[in-house]
This record gives C-alpha cells, structure tokens and sequence, in this order.
C-alpha cells in the first residue's frame, strides 16, 4: 500500500479534542497590539502559536524548550488602511498598516483540550520519524518561518528532543497512522506526522502565575 508523502512542516492543525470530542471550530478572537495605525512587527501563520502578553493583546510564542502559549492562530482580520474594507485572511503580516481607530484581531484556537496534528522535524524542515514509543513523552519545538504564499505555519516538532521534562511545551498524544514508513525488511514502523496538545503544564490558561 502506498503511503501519502510528507514533504514538509505545516505548524499545528486542530483536529480534534481529548477524548474523542469534535473539534467544531470554536475558536477566539484576540487582539493583535497596533500603534499609529501599524500592527505588530512579527508575522504569524495559521498554525504558530501565540500567547497573551501583559497589555493583553497576543504576539506570536517564538518558543522552542520552553514555550507557554494560549493557542494556535487561525488567521486574521482587519480592516484595511486603504481601502476602508474588513480584510480576512490566512496569516498576519508584519507591521500590517490599518484604517485609523480600528484594531487587528487574531482568531485563535485556545481550548486547552485540542488536539493537533504536526510534523516531527530533525531541525529546521528537515521531516524525520520516530518510532510509537514517543507517545506519552513531552517534545521541543521547531520554529521556522512560514509561508507568505500559503499563509500556513511552518512549526515542527523536534525529532530527539522528547522525554519526560514536564516543561517541554508539546505532549505527544498519538501517531498518525497515514503516513506510517514501514521497513519491508524489518516491519519496523517509523511516524513523521503525530497527534499532540499543549502540555497542560505550560499552557497559559493553566498557569496558576498569569501573565
């Protein structure tokens, strides 16, 4: 049986909740800091993920070991400095110009219970397996810059990083079995795509010191 191929790292997807619930697409709006009618000076892309700062707007979580975000990005809308209109779309451009008395905000997934697909990476977008025995250990993450073509993220996990540290950001939840490698010669399966949530312990919602 052929297998579907992954090429390359997409950021975080949603798929599901714990416990087999339905992700349904309930999300939040969370607004992107402006000044002077230009937006935040970092891009971020659907599948980055993001954190509320102290002036509770949300910036994009850069964090590889010790990351503590609030959620994923979906995407974005404002209403554009130019044309008057309400602009959506799939990632937020740095220092995005906006109409005058209006603000940018963000659409976020931040269930602390969903769960998200996302590829294993041996740095940089370099796809690499790991075998089911990673499932139940905590994962580093890869931040690499995303698409302005495709607006999706290009985050990764990072492929030798797991194990028990309860700082790490991602907890490996599952395999996907998909895109399994299997040796002909051996049966050994390797997994380069994996089911994952934020570890409970570094999500800011369950972080007992705020922001």
């Amino acid at each position: 049986m052929a297998y579907p191929t992954v090429s390359a790292p997409y950021g975080l997807k949603p798929v599901n909740l714990i416990g087999g619930q339905v992700f349904a697409g309930s999300t939040r709006l969370m607004e992107i800091a402006s000044s002077n009618n230009v937006g935040y000076a970092t891009s971020i892309f659907y599948g980055d993920l993001v954190k509320r700062v102290s002036d509770g707007t949300i910036e994009k979580d850069t964090g590889t070991a010790t990351a503590t975000p609030c959620g994923v990005f979906l995407g974005v809308q404002f209403t554009n400095a130019s044309t008057g209109q309400v602009q959506q779309q799939q990632f937020y451009p740095a220092s995005t110009p906006i109409k005058a008395g209006t603000k940018i905000f963000a659409v976020v997934a931040d269930d602390p219970d969903t769960l998200f697909q996302v590829v294993s990476c041996s740095g940089t977008t370099v796809v690499a397996g790991m075998g089911s025995t990673v499932i139940g250990n905590n994962i580093a993450l890869i931040q690499n810059a995303g698409s302005t073509i495709t607006g999706n993220s290009k985050v990764a996990i990072d492929e030798g990083t797991q194990n028990t540290n309860n700082t790490l950001p991602i907890r490996i939840i599952d395999v996907v079995r998909d895109t399994v490698i299997v040796d002909p010669s051996t049966g050994a399966e390797t997994f380069v795509e994996f089911i994952v949530k934020i570890n409970a312990t570094m999500h800011q919602y369950n972080n007992s010191t705020g922001v």
